[in-house]
């Protein structure tokens, strides 16, 4: 009994100690985890944005932040996997070597690739030109696709298979991208799921449950009273627009879906207008603008110019058609919450189809075969000896002008017309006011540079690191754009509801991404002039040849996985 009771005694003892260390290390996560809370980024700035503006600015600005974070990774990953590795190996850092392996059965005319790179007397111009279009000094560094044509660096005594590394970062990127937004979306979804069961909850939690107790700072208190305030107009205006959707007569309903109907049809007139010209655009400057680097005919600026086209027209496309489409809702009669969403939706099209259509213009000049420019290559080797490079400057064009008409936007329209509302007292300039800070314009100029990052990193590995500069500046000019030249929303959103429709629509830009990066990577032949794959017949093509170095059992399962029949429904799925 003595024993059994010592056992006890012991056995209890340990219990408790090891409740007390679990006690322990959970105050000690909770505290290491308020600590990182401000190492948060833009945390206080964004605080500060939802106190003045509601939460569904608020929601804009995390998620801007969620792309510079995203992009930043996504760096790290293709400049770990793809650059790095060439850069020590020409440094020779690490006893790294570099192997070339001279293509096979490909006829000699294939293998001709000159950069347009500047030689001798370089004029400031010159350079100005090449970092806005990505040619001359720029084609040539690893910025782009055609740099990467190594089969292999020897690093000590492992060979590092870079083709393989540059398709799998590939991969890697796109993966990791899409749980991110799906783990993210889910957060939002469920707020989505508490909030529409029971619409007499959400005023209860306001109310009873809204208010922080811990606040101790004047400020902050202030700033908690705007968030409840902005959240209550925000219901109040939703259940005011049901009462009197519900309301509505016969007569009412069918002047209303009418109206729907022929606006819908406008749209549709406008996006296909837009599409044929980008198409017959983008034609006109790749045939030009190859014609003019290699005869020398026009002017430099002439010449930007032309290869610009594509890009300045999509653009005016982007600002253009969301304004259309912002006047048409008007007539509508749609509540707030949905009225974005459509607008959303609308230009999400617009732009992501811009983007297809840009590369479906690319494709159709690469593949350009009707009399046989493509037999020797398997595509039009005359005018793209490194096609992957062109691809790439073109997605990296569109990213900086993109860019540009943002800041312009900012410093030339919008702190101009702040200056005339406050200094003129003229019944015109009064009556148009202050413009207000429309979320779905702005979230879909992030998405649609998103998107154009995510098709372009397999042609333009560094350009994640662009994006990541591009939205970490973007934060401060929109910033300022809202503090100092726009007003609140006269009908603001929902944050729960809004997060989740962000991250869905760019959900959708990411699966637009998969197809033009799928046919290129599956179905076009690749350069045999430039890149990593310039020995296989497309990119796809170094998956089977490392297969086959495999035990004969894990071949079989793997190309069972890798088929057509298993893959298809999974990828569905």
């Amino acid at each position: 009994r003595d024993s059994q009771q010592a056992d006890t005694e012991h056995l209890s003892r340990w219990k408790k100690g090891r409740g007390t260390d679990s006690k322990s290390l959970k105050k000690a996560l909770s505290e290491v985890k308020g600590l990182s809370s401000y190492l948060v980024l833009w945390r206080h700035d964004i605080h500060s944005i939802e106190g003045k503006f509601g939460t569904g600015i608020q929601s804009y600005f995390s998620f801007l932040r969620f792309l510079v974070l995203l992009n930043f990774i996504i760096f790290i990953l293709m400049f770990s996997f793809v650059t790095f590795p060439i850069i020590i190996s020409k440094y020779g850092i690490f006893n790294s070597t570099i192997v070339y392996i001279s293509p096979k059965n490909i006829e000699d005319i294939c293998t001709i690739y000159e950069p347009s790179g500047n030689k001798g007397l370089v004029y400031l111009y010159a350079y100005l030109k090449d970092l806005l279009s990505g040619t001359g000094f720029l084609e040539v560094t690893s910025l782009f696709y055609g740099y990467y044509t190594i089969d292999a660096v020897w690093i000590s005594i492992m060979r590092y298979n870079l083709p393989l590394a540059y398709l799998l970062a590939t991969f890697a990127y796109l993966a990791l991208s899409f749980l991110w937004i799906i783990k993210r979306s889910m957060e939002g979804f469920k707020h989505n799921l508490v909030r529409d069961e029971d619409p007499f909850q959400s005023y209860c939690n306001k109310v009873f449950a809204g208010w922080n107790f811990c606040i101790t700072d004047p400020n902050a208190a202030r700033l908690k009273h705007r968030i409840l305030r902005y959240e209550l107009q925000m219901d109040l205006q939703e259940e005011k627009l049901k009462q009197r959707i519900a309301e509505r007569t016969m007569q009412e309903k069918l002047r209303i879906y009418s109206l729907r109907i022929v606006i819908n049809i406008i749209v549709i007139a406008i996006l296909s207008g837009c599409f044929y010209s980008i198409y017959r655009v983008t034609v006109f400057s790749q045939e030009n603008s190859n014609v003019s680097i290699r005869n020398d005919t026009r002017t430099d600026l002439a010449n930007l110019l032309v290869q610009y086209l594509p890009s300045i027209v999509i653009t005016l496309a982007n600002f253009i058609g969301p304004l259309i489409f912002s006047f048409l809702i008007r007539f509508e009669d749609y509540t707030p919450a949905f009225e974005i969403k459509l607008i959303l939706l609308r230009c999400v099209f617009l732009r992501l189809a811009n983007i297809a259509v840009l590369l479906f213009s690319l494709w159709s000049q690469i593949s350009d075969c009707d009399t046989d420019k493509c037999k020797p290559c398997g595509y039009n080797y005359k005018l793209y000896p490194c096609w992957e490079s062109d691809v790439g400057q073109e997605m990296y064009k569109l990213m900086i002008f993109d860019f540009i008409v943002i800041l312009a936007v900012a410093l030339f329209m919008d702190f101009p017309r702040k200056l005339l509302v406050t200094h003129c007292t003229c019944k015109l300039v009064q009556w148009f006011g202050l413009q207000e800070f429309v979320i779905s314009d702005n979230v879909l100029e992030i998405i649609y540079g998103q998107t154009i990052c995510w098709i372009g990193t397999f042609f333009s590995p560094l350009l994640p690191a662009i994006a990541t500069i591009k939205y970490f500046i973007i934060f401060y000019v929109k910033k300022m754009v809202l503090i100092h030249t726009r007003k609140p929303a006269a009908r603001p959103i929902r944050a729960s509801s809004s997060n989740f429709f962000f991250l869905l629509v760019l959900l959708i830009g990411l699966l637009l991404a998969f197809i033009p990066l799928g046919v290129s990577i599956a179905r076009i032949p690749s350069s045999k002039a430039c890149g990593p794959f310039r020995n296989f017949n497309t990119s796809w093509e170094i998956i089977p040849d490392t297969i086959l170095e495999f035990p004969t059992g894990l071949q079989q399962i793997l190309f069972g996985i890798a088929s057509k029949a298993f893959a298809v429904p999974v990828f569905v799925i």
